[in-house]
């Protein structure tokens, strides 16, 4: 019982010295009691009660909730392919390359010989067809050459007629001389002048004949110089540009300047429409005859043109260290220019 007390004792508290202390002491014990005693009773206030052996399935209280099951999507065959046909150009692209349309058939038509010009019969975009007639040039000196040939023919021709006369006389002075000279009616030295008469005759008419035949060349040529004055298209097409006019003087082998031009007009043929790009040597690898090109002008990049290698160059350009494709479009269309700058894709398969 002592030791009881004396614990007790201690643990008196002693106000009159420290009480300030011990109050905030015991505050402090209060305080954490019933901040334990709360939270005890939040936590079993939250906690879920334990089924009663009692409580059957049938008197529990049923809540009904609501399962939402999503429908099953249709699969999206837009987007997937259903083979690899069907697969999208940028699947099956392996290069890339530019280049420029380019016609097979293009000519500046001139003149075979300087003269001048007289008649143009062409302008910018003119559809001309093949032998037609596009300018015409001065032929009043190829038209008195020619005449002065055809003359010169028929005074030829002419001097045959003397030449066989004569030689028809000749001819028979040589018979009555052969047949008298066994009867002595003809010496010796007028047969051989008979003989000698004839032959010359006969000379001369082999080498006038000779002559017609040179002069009927003549003529041809004359007329062929003559045909020089007229210029005609080499073949069918559409007129790009128009290089001289009526009044200036053209000449083939000038350089041109002032008023000498050395063509009339360039043809275009719209049918012989290719592309030709530069491929980098080190990939040309990627590209064969026959592969299948998509090509967009630079004027209409949405629009895809089909198109495939025609060819691959068998020479490399050392400056560019490239190798020319030439490639051309299954279809061609008039939104296709000649000098168009142009892009292909090489495509796989």
């Amino acid at each position: 019982m002592a030791d009881q007390r004396e614990l007790l004792d201690q643990l008196k508290i002693d106000r009159s010295d420290s009480e300030p202390s011990g109050f905030s002491a015991i505050s402090l014990v209060v305080a954490m009691l019933v901040a334990g005693g709360v939270g005890a009773g939040i936590t079993f206030w939250l906690s879920p009660l334990p089924p009663t052996p009692e409580s059957s399935p049938a008197s529990a209280p049923v809540v009904a909730s609501t399962v939402t099951t999503a429908a099953p999507r249709e699969a999206d065959t837009s987007r997937v392919p259903a083979d690899s046909d069907t697969e999208s150009v940028e699947d099956k692209r392996v290069l890339d390359a530019s280049g420029y349309v380019t016609a097979r058939r293009m000519a500046t038509v001139s003149s075979q010989i300087t003269g001048l010009i007289t008649e143009v019969n062409v302008e910018e975009g003119m559809l001309v067809k093949e032998g037609q007639v596009l300018a015409r040039l001065d032929d009043a000196l190829a038209s008195v050459d020619f005449d002065l040939a055809v003359a010169r023919l028929a005074s030829q021709r002419a001097t045959i007629g003397n030449i066989r006369a004569n030689r028809a006389e000749a001819e028979r002075a040589y018979n009555r001389a052969e047949q008298l000279r066994p009867k002595g009616l003809v010496s010796e030295a007028e047969l051989t002048q008979a003989t000698a008469r004839f032959d010359a005759l006969t000379a001369d008419l082999e080498r006038a004949q000779s002559d017609v035949a040179v002069l009927e060349l003549e003529i041809d040529r004359q007329e062929e110089r003559r045909a020089f004055h007229v210029v005609t298209a080499p073949f069918s097409g559409v007129v790009t540009v128009k290089n001289a006019q009526e009044g200036e003087i053209v000449s083939p082998s000038s350089a041109g300047g002032g008023f000498t031009r050395t063509g009339i007009c360039t043809i275009v043929d719209m049918a012989s429409l290719e592309v030709e790009v530069d491929v980098n040597e080190a990939f040309i690898g990627r590209v064969s005859p026959g592969q299948r090109v998509v090509a967009k002008l630079d004027a209409y990049p949405d629009w895809e043109i089909d198109a495939s290698v025609i060819a691959i160059i068998p020479a490399a350009d050392r400056a560019k260290a490239a190798v020319k494709v030439r490639i051309g479009f299954h279809e061609l269309d008039a939104r296709i220019l000649p000098d168009m700058g142009i892009k292909v894709s090489f495509l796989s398969g």
